[in-house]
C-alpha cells in the first residue's frame, strides 16, 4: 500500500483537527457536514478522508489518546514531574472536553467493541504512572498514590466541572488535587 501523498496528509490532519476542536465545543453531535464547513472543505473531502462518521470519531479519539500518552513523555522531558503531572492534567481535561460532541458515537463503539476501552484506560494509566514513578524519584509526589487514584480524581472534577463551561473551576480543583499529591513536609 502506497503513502498518502503529502497534501493528502495534510487535508486528513486538518480534518482531524477540526472534528477535535468542533466535537470539543459543542454540546451535542455536530453533523459531518458542520465539520466539513468549518474545515472549509466540501463534505465530498471530508468522506474521502472519513467515509463513516466512526471512522472520523474513531480517528479523532485514538489521535486524543496519543496525545496524551506522548504528552507524558514529552512533558517529562521538559518539567519537573510534578509540574509535568499538572500539564498533563490539563491534556487530559482536553481529551474529556473533545469526548462530549462526539459521546453517543463513541458509547456505540465502545460497546459494538470497535474501540477498545481496556486497552485506552491501560495506556492513560501506563502514562500516569510513568509521570508518578518519575515523581517519587525527584521527591515531588507521594508515594503511596497510584495511577487508578488520579484517574478517579480527574474523572471526578471533569464529572463535577467540565472543561467548556468551568475552566476555572477545573482548574482550581486541579491545584488543589496536585497540592494532595506532593508529600508531606517532614518536621525538622
Amino acid at each position: 500500500m502506497r503513502a498518502p501523498r503529502a497534501d493528502a496528509a495534510r487535508n486528513r490532519d486538518q480534518l482531524l483537527a477540526v472534528a477535535t476542536r468542533v466535537f470539543a465545543s459543542a454540546d451535542e453531535e455536530p453533523s459531518m457536514r458542520a465539520i466539513a464547513r468549518e474545515a472549509g472543505v466540501g463534505i465530498a473531502t471530508l468522506y474521502r478522508h472519513f467515509p463513516t462518521r466512526e471512522s472520523l470519531v474513531d480517528a479523532v479519539y485514538r489521535d486524543q489518546v496519543m496525545r496524551l500518552t506522548t504528552g507524558a513523555r514529552e512533558l517529562l522531558g521538559q518539567l519537573p514531574p510534578a509540574a509535568a503531572m499538572r500539564r498533563w492534567m490539563d491534556l487530559f481535561g482536553d481529551w474529556i472536553a473533545t469526548k462530549s460532541g462526539m459521546l453517543d458515537t463513541l458509547h456505540a463503539m465502545i460497546e459494538s467493541g470497535e474501540i477498545a476501552h481496556a486497552q485506552t484506560r491501560s495506556e492513560l494509566l501506563a502514562a500516569i504512572t510513568t509521570m508518578l514513578d518519575a515523581g517519587r524519584a525527584a521527591g515531588d509526589l507521594r508515594s503511596d498514590v497510584t495511577a487508578e487514584d488520579i484517574a478517579a480524581s480527574l474523572i471526578g472534577i471533569f464529572t463535577v466541572a467540565p472543561r467548556r463551561e468551568q475552566e476555572a473551576r477545573a482548574g482550581r480543583l486541579l491545584d488543589l488535587l496536585m497540592d494532595g499529591l506532593h508529600p508531606a513536609a517532614r518536621p525538622t
